[in-house]
């Protein structure tokens, strides 16, 4: 049988002995959300492809940033005084604004892509519903169809012309 320790502990051990006791045990652990309350593995803030989704968010800031600087450079045309250099200077102008032009359309289409994985309908052919091949998605992460519609419609669009 144990032997029993006296009921009269002075009230400066017991405070002791109270502090090897909380000493001794550990940290409880941080309050965790209870299973019912987890998000579950799909949700929206969770993207299916997150390295295609971290590839087109800093696609969009490149695009933003190189957009941003262009406009900050950008000025009038200058006063030539030579025929042929104000030619080439407005030459120079409409050449960066096509650029521009192509730059704010592919921002719209990565705009649209996160916005798809928001959704949760990235890497569904907009043509037949089909999931779009992986390899596919990482090589043109903005596209919206499967490589046999894509194919089909390339053959309509070259049967029109």
């Amino acid at each position: 049988m144990k032997a029993r320790t006296s009921p009269k502990k002075t009230a400066a051990s017991r405070t002791a002995s109270s502090r090897t006791k909380t000493a001794a045990k550990p940290a409880p652990p941080k309050a965790k959300k209870p299973s019912s309350l987890k998000k579950p593995a799909s949700s929206k803030s969770r993207s299916k492809y997150p390295d295609i989704q971290r590839a087109l968010e800093r696609q969009r800031a490149d695009l933003l940033e190189e957009a941003g600087e262009v406009l900050s450079q950008h000025n009038r045309p200058e006063a030539l005084p030579d025929v042929s250099d104000q030619a080439s200077a407005e030459e120079d102008q409409r050449f960066s604004m096509r650029i521009m032009e192509r730059e704010q359309n592919l921002l719209k289409k990565v705009n649209e892509a996160l916005d798809r994985m928001k959704k949760q309908t990235y890497g569904i052919c907009e043509q037949c519903g089909e999931d779009i091949p992986y390899k596919r998605l990482k090589a043109r992460p903005v596209t919206t169809f499967c490589i046999e519609c894509k194919t089909v419609q390339e053959q309509k669009e070259r049967a029109r012309r």
